[in-house]
């Protein structure tokens, strides 16, 4: 399977990456990063707006993993969980304080892009939620309530405005959360390159962290040619930290490959009727549907790849443009002229998890699709952690290493097609004939 960052449509469309060099040499600093995408460029940043000195090591290029990767969606929401369900599950006090995290990171990340004027075509326009089914429509009531409790202006939409928004006449109604938003994830993530630098951090390209050991207090981060000398470590590289330079840390959690793709600039008449303010879109369903439209009005998507989805690239576009062709029929044109692959790192809770591998050592893997803003905001919480701030007032527990479950990959191969099934029939009972998703 291809995972060629130069197929991705972010890849053609972002500004130049800034000249970095790899690592030939021992250096010195207090903090080393490992990973140069969202989480680890937040991270030096907050720790160099701080005083602090601090390197980035990464093994290919700034944001070749999943950063530069994904569809640019910047959602400060929980799609899988009610608001109260999370904090139940994570407890108290973390339950709560990531709540406000994860509510709060779109704004976090667009006030970051405004602070630095990162040029990556962000658009905080709205994030949209169509329901695919009338019971979807009913469950959203409750997250309109929950998230205004938090202060947030979220609303209800009504079939019409649902339509009015997203294009689509196949919705019953949505939620509306003004904070949402995208952006090029390419362009942002070189952005917090330059951002990083500008503030004196140092930053290491085509230098992959290869071992990690204690020299009396501190910690040794070996590269092929060269070593970090550092305070503290912290590991921020995701699902792309294979071959892995802390043992089991790949354990920690599940893989799952991805799909990209983006069209054609569409037509000034369908852009009129698609997305008109250009709002992200992610439908209620378990296996949803997401699209929005880059700066040149290109419609771009993703997809989990399972069997032939995704690894069989003539399929998957025939059941893409089937799919985009019924969700919205105002695309009597449609050519998919960008496709590439990515992996996601997932865990149980479909959250990032914080691991404490050692003290001075801190990792984060599991973001489960939802890294653009939430991986931003991360950042901070792991900037905290290496400035010093105690560990009971972070926002995000900092737990032992622990595996994910064994069976879990094989439960989500038997999970997703059931869910499937489950909405199929949920939009057929309600009216709807959607084709396969």
């Amino acid at each position: 399977m291809r995972e060629r960052l130069q197929d991705s449509v972010w890849y053609k469309t972002a500004p130049a990456a800034p000249e970095t060099e790899s690592l030939e040499s021992d250096i010195d600093t207090e903090v080393c990063v490992i990973g140069a995408g969202y989480t680890g460029l937040s991270a030096g940043i907050h720790i160099a707006e701080l005083g602090g000195d601090v390197v980035v090591v990464e093994a290919e290029e700034a944001g070749f993993g999943g950063s530069g990767r994904n569809s640019g969606h910047c959602t400060p929401t929980f799609h899988s969980f009610e608001l109260e369900q999370f904090r139940r599950m994570i407890g108290e006090p973390f339950g709560s304080r990531m709540v406000q995290m994860q509510c709060d990171s779109a704004n976090f990340l667009f006030e970051l892009v405004r602070k630095y004027r990162i040029e990556c075509d962000a658009i905080q326009s709205g994030y949209v939620e169509p329901a695919h089914s009338k019971k979807a429509f009913l469950a959203q009531e409750k997250k309109v309530a929950e998230y205004n409790a938090l202060g947030k202006n979220t609303r209800l939409l009504n079939i019409s405005e649902t339509e009015e928004l997203t294009g689509s006449p196949r919705y019953f109604g949505g939620w509306f959360h003004p904070e949402g938003g995208n952006l090029n994830p390419l362009a942002y993530c070189r952005g917090l390159v330059r951002t990083l630098m500008g503030l004196g951090g140092r930053i290491y390209t085509a230098t992959p962290a290869v071992e990690i050991t204690r020299v009396g207090s501190r910690w040794r981060v070996k590269t092929p040619k060269g070593q970090v000398m550092a305070d503290k470590v912290i590991c921020a590289s995701g699902a792309y930290s294979a071959p892995s330079y802390w043992p089991g840390m790949e354990k920690t959690y599940v893989m799952l490959n991805i799909v990209g793709m983006a069209t054609q600039p569409l037509p000034r008449e369908m852009l009129e009727r698609i997305l008109p303010h250009k709002n992200t879109v992610l439908e209620t369903r378990h296996d949803p549907a997401s699209f929005r439209l880059d700066r040149d009005g290109r419609l771009v998507t993703s997809m989990m790849l399972e069997g032939r989805r995704g690894g069989d690239e003539g399929y998957t576009k025939e059941l893409l443009t089937a799919r985009f062709r019924w969700l919205l029929p105002q695309l009597t044109e449609l050519r998919w002229e960008h496709y590439w692959h990515g992996r996601l790192d997932m865990q149980p809770r479909l959250f990032p998890r914080l691991f404490g591998l050692a003290p001075g050592v801190a990792a984060v893997n599991g973001y489960s699709g939802r890294g653009v803003a939430t991986g931003t905001m991360m950042g901070k919480v792991l900037a905290n952690w290496a400035t010093g701030i105690p560990r009971d007032e972070l926002a995000v527990p900092l737990e032992p290493l622990r595996n994910a479950p064994r069976l879990m990959k094989a439960a989500m191969r038997i999970m997703l097609p059931y869910l499937r099934f489950v909405d199929q029939r949920a939009a057929k009972r309600d009216g709807l004939n959607p084709p396969l998703y």
